[in-house]
């Protein structure tokens, strides 16, 4: 298969584990790799390099903002942006590389078969579970915000039906371990946006997030693994609210 005109780009912080796997999935189709490292201290860096990725160094701060410039580093005018844990299918190279020679859509959201441990978590809402991963970077930007930044997109958005494999948590500790860093920035965010948060207002989110995991994404049919996403979506609402009432308290002193 000839090197598709495109550009990888993958984040990373101590992905020594999982690096290799996500590059292995994209060194033989894509024309250009790049790892951009926020300081990992394990062996992240050498194996990106060993695999003839390019790799750059930058502090991420702000998750939006650090996306946007790791984008803005590709040669290439199409991106594929992966997270270090997630890995192409085969069947997902060819329709890519297929896909960015025609004329059409400047954005293809794709499939993302995500794993707890070596489960596949099938309802909950987490499949096909559909994220914009590849784009046309001219017409494409995150918005900038801390913890899960939106797309921004100037065009038409195409579909693509084979997966991502998302490695995702390897166990419900690293899992809980996610949830407690992404609550710590959506506490952040509500503060330094403004927003009026109260406990009613979280008590609705929480039970509303419960019930549409739950029956509306089917959860009950991943048995006790589908309790316990249901569980975790209404209680990160929870710990965010937790979080963002005791940062408020000390910026009032």
């Amino acid at each position: 298969m000839p090197k598709a005109p495109l550009t990888v780009v993958v984040l990373t912080k101590n992905e020594e584990d999982n690096i290799v796997d996500c590059l292995k999935s994209v060194t033989d189709w894509a024309d250009e790799i790049i790892v951009v490292d926020d300081g990992s201290t394990d062996k992240t860096v050498e194996l990106a390099t060993q695999l003839q990725a390019r790799v750059l160094h930058r502090k991420m701060e702000n998750e939006g903002v650090h996306r946007n410039w790791a984008i803005d580093q590709a040669r290439n005018k199409w991106v594929l942006s992966l997270d270090a844990d997630e890995m192409v299918m085969p069947e997902l190279a060819q329709a890519i590389a297929a896909q960015i020679v025609k004329e059409g859509c400047i954005a293809y959201s794709i499939p993302l078969r995500n794993y707890i441990g070596d489960y596949w978590v099938r309802y909950s809402g987490w499949y096909p579970a559909r994220k914009l991963r590849l784009f046309h970077k001219d017409h494409f930007k995150y918005e900038e915000a801390e913890v899960h930044p939106r797309v921004i997109l100037d065009g038409k958005e195409g579909l693509l039906h084979a997966d991502i494999i998302h490695k995702g948590y390897p166990d419900f500790e690293h899992f809980m371990g996610s949830v407690n860093r992404q609550t710590t920035l959506e506490a952040k965010k509500w503060l330094r946006t403004g927003q009026k948060i109260t406990i009613g207002r979280v008590v609705r989110r929480a039970l509303d997030r419960f019930f549409r995991v739950y029956f509306k994404g089917r959860a009950f049919k991943d048995g006790l693994v589908g309790f316990m996403i249901a569980y975790i979506a209404s209680l990160y609402q929870v710990l965010s609210y937790a979080k963002y009432w005791e940062m408020k308290r000390k910026l009032e002193g």
